[in-house]
């Protein structure tokens, strides 16, 4: 199961209310919780995949801190990267392979 969110409401409850509860109860609560229809690992691989795609590097780290606590390995995430790279972009790649290492080298 997935664990309770609240990133929303600690950085932006203040500011965006409306927004942050929609990330923690909606987001992360409703959609992120539907894992008979498709697992958290495989959620994990496919939103690092749009993140990375989509070039929002500042999401990343934190989507691959749950990608690895999701299950998803070093040899994975390099797999994945590198099979982006070629659809994406070789910066987005090098970009991400900066910020995965970080996280996956522990």
């Amino acid at each position: 199961m997935v664990k309770k969110q609240t990133a929303g409401r600690d950085k932006l409850g203040d500011f965006a209310p409306k927004f942050a509860e929609l990330n923690d109860d909606v987001l992360f609560g409703q959609v992120w919780s539907r894992e008979s229809e498709l697992p958290a690992h495989q959620r994990s691989l496919i939103t690092i995949s749009a993140l990375i795609s989509a070039g929002n590097f500042e999401q990343l780290p934190a989507h691959l801190k749950i990608g690895k606590e999701n299950g998803i390995t070093k040899d994975e995430i390099v797999e994945v990267i590198t099979h982006l790279s070629f659809y994406v972009g070789w910066p987005k790649a090098w970009s991400a392979f900066n910020l995965a290492k970080d996280i996956f080298n522990d």
